[in-house]
């Protein structure tokens, strides 16, 4: 019999809104603004703000703000470019405070 469960699920801790899923994950291994990140491929349910330059620990990057599209909590930021080419790889994923973030349907 296979697997009934469907896919592990991460969802907005405040509104438990759906915002990505568990095999999306790229790397668990991200310093976030306030602990630990995960790198995701995709997110959903999120809106993306406005591009702004900052200064991470990998460098300088441009990115944007990640929130709930249904209450508006901060999640974590969206690489959109990496100047450093070892860091090329971010561009398009997503950073997602691990705090910020709870489990719907494990």
């Amino acid at each position: 019999m296979g697997d009934l469960s469907g896919p592990r699920l991460y969802g907005c801790y405040k509104c438990q809104n759906h915002v990505c899923c568990h095999d999306d994950i790229v790397s668990k291994a991200f310093q976030a603004s306030r602990g630990r990140g995960f790198l995701f491929s995709h997110a959903v349910n999120v809106v993306v703000g406005p591009k702004e330059n900052r200064h991470l620990i990998t460098g300088l990057h441009t990115v944007a703000d990640v929130h709930c599209s249904d209450c508006g909590e901060v999640l974590g930021w969206k690489y959109v470019k990496a100047y450093e080419e070892l860091q090329k790889y971010k561009e398009g994923k997503f950073v997602l405070e691990k705090f910020k973030i709870v489990k719907i349907n494990w």
